[in-house]
C-alpha cells in the first residue's frame, strides 16, 4: 500500500454544519452554525460520483453536523443529482427521526447509521444545547426506523472502557434492532482536547470481551471485530500483504462550500497557521476527479505519507491498520509526520490484541 488512489470507494458530504445536539465529546469546530451545502456543490460532485458508480459499487456518507437538520425539502434536492446506481448513507442522532422521514428514507432508498452509545446512562454526554438528555428522542427515532421495517446500523462511543461494559452494550445492541454495530473509543481531536490515554489491559480486555460477547450471539455485523478476524484469517492463510488495499482510499469530504479535505474528514473546517484549511481543492471551481489526482501535492498530504512510510518501517501493526488516520496524528502530535497515536493504541494495537487473547484463552486443547 503506497500512495493515494485516484478513485474513492465513498465520498462523505456535509449537508450543513448544524446539529441540534451537543455532545461533550463532539470534534465540529461548526456544530453551531446553520451553513448548508448549496444545490450547485453536490451537482458538481454527482459529475465525478456518477460515473464511478456506473463502473461498480459505490456510496456518498452525509455526515453533517446533523445530515437531517438540513431538512427533507434540501436533502432531496442535494440526492437528486446523483444517479440510481450510488448508494446513499446517512450518519444520523436519530432525534429529527419520524414517519416521513421514515418515508423519505425508503424512496431515496437511503441507508440508515445511527449514533447512540448504549442504554440510557450511557448516553449521558449526549443532551441537546440546553443540556437535556437527548435519550428519549434518539429511541423514538429508532423506534420509528423499526416500525417502517427499515434496518439500521449504530456507532458508539465507548469513552471509558471497563470490565463488563463490552457485553452490556453488546447485548443492548442486540435488543435496539440494528444490524451493524461500530464501536469507536474516544478521541482526541477537533474541538475535543479531552485525554484519550486508557490502561492497556484495560482496554485489550474490553475488546477481548466484546469478541466474546459477539462470539455467543453472533446475530450483529461487529466492524471492528471482523475486520480483525478477517485479517488474523489472511495473515495465517499467508495471504495478510492482500488485506490492505494497493493504495490508501483518499476518502474525500466535501464540506457544505464545496472544499474537498482527504484522508480524514475529522479535519474539515479546521486551519492551521502552517497547513491552511487543509484542503485540497473547491468542487465549485475543480472537478473532484481532478482534485484527487493530486491530493499528494497538498503539503499535509505529503507528510502525512512520509508518517506512514515510518510506521511502515518500525511497527509491527501496520499491516493491520496500514498506518492509521490523519487526523489523530494532527490533532495528538500536531503534525502529520508522527507515528504511533492513542488511537493506534487505543483502536488498533489493543483492538488485534482482544481479538488473539480472546483466542488464546479459548483455543481448542490438543488432542
Amino acid at each position: 500500500m503506497r500512495g493515494i488512489a485516484a478513485v474513492p470507494s465513498y465520498v462523505v458530504m456535509q449537508p450543513t454544519t448544524l446539529c441540534n445536539l451537543d455532545c461533550t465529546y463532539c470534534y465540529l469546530p461548526l456544530r453551531a452554525a446553520d451553513r448548508r451545502m448549496p444545490v450547485p456543490v453536490a451537482e458538481a460532485v454527482a459529475g465525478s460520483v456518477n460515473p464511478w458508480a456506473a463502473q461498480g459499487r459505490f456510496s456518498v456518507v452525509w455526515h453533517g453536523g446533523e445530515p437531517l437538520a438540513a431538512g427533507r425539502e434540501h436533502f432531496a434536492a442535494l440526492l437528486a443529482p446523483f444517479e440510481a446506481g450510488v448508494e446513499h448513507h446517512v450518519q444520523t442522532n436519530a432525534t429529527l427521526i419520524d414517519d416521513a422521514w421514515c418515508e423519505f428514507f425508503a424512496t431515496h432508498q437511503v441507508r440508515v447509521s445511527v449514533s447512540v452509545d448504549g442504554p440510557r446512562e450511557r448516553n449521558q454526554e449526549r443532551t441537546s444545547r440546553g443540556g437535556r438528555p437527548a435519550y428519549d428522542r434518539i429511541l423514538r427515532g429508532v423506534a420509528a426506523l423499526r416500525r417502517h421495517g427499515l434496518p439500521f446500523s449504530a456507532l458508539a462511543v465507548v469513552s471509558r472502557p471497563a470490565p463488563g461494559l463490552a457485553t452490556e452494550l453488546y447485548e443492548y445492541f442486540l435488543s435496539l434492532g440494528c444490524d451493524v454495530l461500530g464501536i469507536n473509543i474516544e478521541e482526541t481531536e477537533g474541538v475535543n482536547l479531552r485525554d484519550n490515554s486508557h490502561d492497556p489491559a484495560v482496554v485489550t480486555a474490553f475488546w477481548a470481551e466484546l469478541v466474546a460477547a459477539w462470539r455467543r450471539e453472533p446475530r450483529i455485523h461487529l466492524r471492528e471485530v471482523e475486520w480483525s478476524l478477517r485479517y488474523v484469517a489472511a495473515t495465517l492463510g499467508g495471504e495478510a500483504d492482500a488485506v490492505l488495499p494497493r493504495r490508501l482510499d483518499p476518502i474525500p469530504t466535501v464540506g457544505y462550500d464545496g472544499s474537498v479535505t482527504v484522508l480524514s474528514p475529522e479535519l474539515a473546517g479546521f486551519t492551521d497557521p502552517r497547513y491552511g484549511d487543509f484542503s485540497s481543492g473547491n468542487v465549485l471551481r475543480t472537478p473532484l476527479a481532478e482534485i484527487l489526482a493530486t491530493a499528494s501535492d497538498t503539503s499535509w498530504v505529503g507528510e502525512f505519507l512520509t508518517g506512514v512510510e515510518a510506521c511502515r518501517s518500525s511497527c509491527a501493526y501496520f499491516g493491520f491498520c496500514g498506518g492509521g488516520h490523519a487526523a489523530n496524528r494532527y490533532f495528538e502530535h500536531g503534525r502529520f509526520d508522527g507515528t504511533e497515536t492513542e488511537h493506534c493504541r487505543n483502536s488498533k494495537i489493543r483492538l488485534l490484541e482482544g481479538v488473539l487473547e480472546h483466542a488464546r484463552d479459548h483455543q481448542e486443547p490438543a488432542a
